[in-house]
């Protein structure tokens, strides 16, 4: 049975105080939880790192899962902190067998030895979430049916509410996590976790890979039984098979190693670039291998996607590093998020042209990719930068696929074993169909800023008549989606900077809430330069009398 939400956040402020991290108590708001004098308990004599990740481990399921999503942000965390995470042990203890008999029973409305012809009550695995066991059906097919822990859901959902709370309160009292968000870290991490729980929709995501690699003979994802699948029981198809990791055995099979890394590398590039949709945690233990070469990949709780937006940043981010172009490749980070704080452009630009000249030497084709991003990262993060959840993911995933292709090949180089894809993605970026479908978005864009503008303009201006009481707020309540409009057409055109210019400047007068005849000259002028760009592309390339009567019509 779960404690309390009070008797529950004693026990998280007390495992904090017992593993060295009593100061972060006063920022998360639990100080008064915790009797004074177990404060004065001194260190541990362990790196704070790993005081971190035995405190998390203590404290359950979702707090190891907090620790292992947070292992994955490199924009976050320094390295040390990140291997540390990266080390989180998923373990409970053993489910009684009768509890889980009496679980599968009344999920799969049917007597477990009705369902499976055989079902060992000795787990195969035990995790924090669930466990595996290992079954046959009734035709003699072998399956391993996970079964979701009794109560683990309700204690997520009180630990979730706990961490968003706490999340609240270190914004409001800490001004480091406020720049972080870390509000919007716990949400993330809850939309994680809640559908690493639900069963149906691990079932969903492992369909989907089948469904991408249907074609391939040399990959193998198991199939879904779903008269046997509920989102607390899960039954798969079983595969068995080698370690991927397992030199010794794959040795002794006569796998061909080099050939196998490459396969495995294709699958990760096929999902990524091809796809779209990625494994979330490819360690070797998900990965099992044939004697004939074949792979067959498990669990699909945490998955990764890349929606058209986030595929163009990497598009972009690929094609910088292709080129050696610092200044694109700067843009690219710029344009991923939002950045925790004021960026200096000159300084970025220069951290990530030294990183092209160590990492990417002209003629030099050995360059690992891990190391190679985890300095990226490093600038990303010290720079205060914000990387995008999945962008984030992919990176981590990207080092693990490394780190399993050169256990197998030390000579492997994952730049060679990914080309074709990142050059399939480019002649995508420049089809015809891309082209138009940009081109339509720029026409759509500029139409807006210029339909929108006087509507702005006048909300602009009444907020200023108003005097007390106005905020800089403003401008991202009013003016942000003018702001992206203008900033995706300033893509395209030259007067981007202007209109960017134009419009912070805008924002930086009502801020100071000056008044008399300079500020509306110079308010009215900046969105003349934003209202007469767009108006001049509109009228250059499309029909000119249509634009000009919907202008006139916004204006009055």
């Amino acid at each position: 049975m779960n404690a309390s939400y009070h008797d529950r956040q004693v026990q998280i402020a007390e495992v904090l105080v017992r593993h060295g991290w009593d100061q972060l108590l006063e920022f998360l708001g639990l100080e008064d939880l915790v009797a004074f004098e177990r404060l004065l308990g001194g260190g541990s004599g362990r790196s704070p790192a790993k005081d971190l990740r035995l405190a998390l481990e203590e404290l359950g399921p979702t707090f190891v899962k907090l620790g292992q999503f947070l292992s994955t942000r490199a924009d976050l965390l320094p390295p040390d902190y990140q291997a540390e995470l990266s080390r989180l042990q998923d373990h409970a203890p053993d489910v009684p067998s009768d509890v889980i008999d009496d679980i599968v029973s009344r999920e799969l409305r049917n007597r477990t030895n009705k369902t499976f012809a055989t079902f060992d009550p000795l787990p195969l695995a035990c995790a924090s979430i669930g466990q595996a066991h290992a079954a046959t059906l009734h035709d003699g097919t072998e399956v391993v049916v996970k079964v979701r822990r009794p109560g683990v859901v309700e204690q997520i959902d009180q630990d979730l509410e706990i961490i968003h709370n706490l999340a609240v309160r270190a914004g409001q009292r800490w001004d480091e996590a406020a720049r972080w968000d870390i509000v919007g870290l716990a949400d993330e991490l809850g939309r994680t976790l809640r559908a690493e729980v639900d069963y149906l929709q691990e079932a969903r995501n492992a369909e989907r890979f089948a469904a991408n690699f249907a074609r391939d003979p040399a990959v193998q994802i198991p199939r879904v039984f779903h008269e046997a699948t509920t989102s607390r029981v899960l039954t798969l198809e079983r595969l068995r098979g080698m370690k991927i990791t397992d030199v010794g055995a794959l040795d002794a099979a006569g796998v061909d190693r080099p050939g196998l890394a490459e396969r495995t590398t294709r699958v990760v590039a096929k999902s990524v670039f091809d796809d779209g949709f990625f494994h979330g945690d490819p360690h070797p233990g998900n990965f099992f291998i044939q004697a004939s070469g074949r792979i067959g990949i498990i669990d699909f709780g945490r998955v990764g996607t890349l929606d058209d937006h986030l595929r163009s940043q990497l598009r972009r981010l690929l094609m910088a590093f292709a080129r050696r172009d610092p200044d694109r490749l700067t843009d690219a980070f710029l344009a991923l998020g939002p950045a925790t704080g004021h960026i200096d452009r000159a300084r970025l630009r220069e951290d990530l042209s030294g990183l092209l000249t160590k990492r990417t030497r002209e003629g030099d084709p050995s360059v690992t990719v891990g190391p190679m991003v985890a300095d990226v990262l490093e600038i990303v993060r010290h720079h205060g930068l914000r990387i995008p959840l999945d962008l984030a993911l992919l990176f981590t995933v990207i080092m693990m696929a490394e780190g399993i292709a050169t256990t197998l090949d030390p000579d492997f180089e994952l730049f060679g074993a990914m080309a074709p894809f990142a050059k399939a993605e480019f002649a995508r970026e420049l089809s015809p169909a891309a082209l138009a479908l940009r081109a339509e978005q720029f026409w759509a864009d500029a139409a807006e800023v210029v339909i929108d503008l006087p509507g702005q303009l006048h909300r602009a201006l009444e907020a200023l008549e108003t005097g007390d009481g106005f905020e800089v707020h403003l401008r991202a309540a009013e003016l942000q989606p003018l702001v992206e409009r203008a900033e995706r057409v300033g893509n395209h055109i030259a007067g981007s900077i202007l209109a960017a210019a134009a419009i912070d400047g805008l924002s930086g007068l009502i801020a100071r809430r000056g008044g008399g005849h300079t500020w509306r000259t110079s308010v009215l002028a900046g969105l003349g330069v934003v209202g007469s760009l767009g108006a001049y592309e509109v009228w250059r390339r499309s029909p000119a009398a249509a634009m000009l009567h919907r202008l006139r019509s916004a204006s009055r």
